[in-house]
């Protein structure tokens, strides 16, 4: 059997890594500063991480969600306590499609509606109803298009106020950050006034925090940076260091009910086990101030880069703008001078997720490098 050619793929096949090092079948050493799409939180196989899910997979792997799994309270806990949503209840899933499509189907129960409002240049997963408030309609099959879903762009509260007002809106769903769109971000005003509109005409706000959450931009979520209270959570990536697992944070107000929500593997004793150590190796690492000390670094060493139209994001979720095409940069980057970073919708746009472990020296090498290979690309 062959595989599904969906993933055009770069000629490198690793086979170690440790911290922000990947060592591929060669013995060659990579710089990474894309986490396998902001994935990996606290380097790769971090000691305390591997101990722990090993110890774990030594007693008890998976069981279903019939039973009683004292790791998931514990995981809730501290999420809780991580991100200040004290007051929040944990759904746990696989992925952060999964998690967007509960999360969906949650405010369509609660408002008794089915439309949405997402944004121009979205990405929210490749399923059901997360791929159809994707906004690319080359993913979007005729199956997922039966979804009612409006499209509006950033920072314009007045079209979003007059779709609501229709009647006819169970939610509003949005990146704090875009991440495979390009790094484009609401305004603090925009994010305010979409929390109060929402509230006005009983339409659950949904933060989409899968890549922007668990310290990535600087905060626990990014949508903190703006001072708000959505009803409605998605993470993963992060949330695992590389193990698949997914949640949604809901609030209070929604009253949960059996068999409302459901999933197979979400929440199993491994899963668990993985997201608690992520959260215990950020709190003793103290990785989100790191995170700062290391973006406000990047943001100042950048400028000594002229072709850079651009510097987007916050934290470590990270973009360089320019004004052409950088897929000859980005490869060039990675087979040449051993640095993996991303790509996004934006094609002028160069994805920088590293891990939250990385430092100023490697920033200080990415910079080289990146002056190396702009140099060479012109010569």
């Amino acid at each position: 059997m062959n595989l599904f050619d969906v993933y055009p793929l770069y000629p490198i096949t690793p086979v170690k890594a440790v911290d922000c090092t990947i060592t591929d079948d060669k013995g060659i050493e990579y710089l990474d500063l894309y986490s396998g799409h902001g994935v990996i939180s606290i380097g790769h196989t971090q000691p305390d991480y591997v101990a722990k899910v090993k110890a774990q997979l030594d007693n008890l792997s998976f069981y279903s969600n019939a039973i009683q799994n004292p790791l998931q309270v514990e995981l809730a806990e501290k999420l809780g306590k991580a991100s200040g949503l004290t007051d929040f209840s944990l759904f746990l899933c696989s992925s952060g499609a999964e998690a967007n499509e509960n999360a969906l189907k949650v405010a369509s129960f609660h408002t008794n509606k089915s439309r949405v409002i997402a944004f121009d240049n979205s990405f929210h997963g490749r399923t059901s109803a997360a791929v159809a408030v994707t906004d690319n309609k080359k993913i979007v099959a005729p199956l997922n298009a039966q979804q009612a879903v409006t499209f509006l762009p950033l920072n314009q509260i007045d079209l979003v106020e007059a779709e609501l007002k229709k009647g006819d809106v169970c939610a509003v769903i949005i990146e704090p950050i875009q991440g495979v769109g390009g790094l484009d971000q609401g305004t603090t005003e925009f994010f305010q006034a979409l929390e109060k509109v929402c509230n006005a005409n009983d339409v659950v706000l949904i933060l989409d925090e899968v890549q922007s959450g668990y310290g990535r931009s600087g905060k626990f979520f990014a949508h903190q940076h703006h001072g708000i209270n959505p009803d409605i959570v998605t993470t993963a990536k992060g949330m695992g260091n590389g193990f698949p697992i997914g949640g949604v944070l809901i609030s209070p107000k929604f009253q949960a009910s059996y068999g409302l929500l459901g999933t197979t593997f979400g929440g199993s004793h491994l899963a668990c086990a993985a997201g608690i150590a992520v959260l215990d190796v950020m709190e003793s690492k103290n990785l989100i101030a790191t995170t700062n000390t290391v973006s406000a670094y990047f943001f100042e060493a950048i400028k000594v880069i002229p072709e850079i139209i651009k510097v987007k994001g916050r934290g470590l979720m990270l973009g360089v703008e320019f004004d052409f095409d950088v897929s000859a940069l980005r490869k060039k980057m990675i087979i040449e001078k051993h640095i993996f970073t991303g790509g996004a919708n934006n094609k002028n746009l160069l994805r920088i997720l590293p891990p939250l472990t990385i430092t100023t020296d490697a920033i200080d090498t990415f910079i080289v490098a990146l002056q190396e290979s702009l140099a060479e690309l012109k010569s």
